[in-house]
């Protein structure tokens, strides 16, 4: 009986110690990647591939439509839609905004299910680079470790233009560019405060409201974001 709780013993010392490397080298491995998208831009995104590989199953030619932009040629009103619509305080927080977490938990609360997830824009670009669209604890605690480590390396304008970049903005549609092109058939740097208003009022729901475009709730929230765009700071 000894030996086998001192088998069990060891054996489980041996699988916590494998566990732990591996999760620290998967660390390591994101914070490799994030090191190296300071200067060099990312191809692609974890979400971006899985809605390929969702297209692919209803049509195996079918491709994304997406061309990087770089922050200059991309119009301020854009930026000033999406953070007055995403995250009002993005240019202040640290990676997390605490007063918009106790809101959506609040409202969450209120409603008896999940409505709101106060997700800042840091946030969101580290589940949208790295993670899988499952709403699991173990993501949520990654997404929390990556977003430390985007704002730990990068600065907010280089943390806003790769958002701007592979945000979703239709089926099979990313980044702002493609979107520009996609519904106005013209670039990034020429979108007007209402064309860029509507872009940012889809951002929660891009696939529905590409097939709905005056769906009451994308017309209110369109009203609220241009209404609200002059008073934001941009990186």
């Amino acid at each position: 009986m000894k030996k086998i709780w001192k088998w069990l013993w060891r054996w489980t010392w041996r699988s916590v110690t494998i566990f732990f490397t591996l999760l620290i080298l998967y660390q390591v491995w994101l914070f490799a990647h994030i090191c190296w998208w300071v200067k060099n831009n990312p191809s692609s995104s974890a979400f971006m591939e899985t809605r390929l590989e969702i297209m692919h199953d209803k049509n195996p030619k079918a491709v994304l439509q997406h061309q990087w932009v770089p922050y200059a040629r991309i119009s301020d009103n854009l930026k000033r839609a999406l953070i007055a619509a995403e995250d009002a305080s993005f240019v202040d927080h640290e990676g997390f905004d605490w007063e918009g977490i106790e809101k959506a938990y609040e409202k969450n609360l209120r409603k008896g299910k999940i409505v709101a997830g106060g997700s800042t824009i840091s946030q969101q670009l580290a589940k949208n680079l790295f993670l899988s669209t499952q709403r699991t604890p173990w993501r949520k605690l990654e997404e929390a470790a990556i977003t430390l480590m985007l704002e730990a390396v990068m600065d907010k304008r280089r943390i806003f233009e790769i958002y701007l970049n592979i945000i979703e903005w239709g089926d099979g549609v990313f980044g702002a560019e493609a979107a520009a092109q996609h519904y106005y058939q013209e670039d990034a740097a020429q979108l007007s405060a209402a064309e860029a208003a509507m872009l940012a009022a889809m951002v929660p729901k891009p696939r529905y409201y590409e097939k709905h475009r005056d769906a009451r709730g994308l017309l209110l929230q369109f009203g609220v974001i241009l209404e609200r765009m002059n008073d934001v700071e941009i990186p």
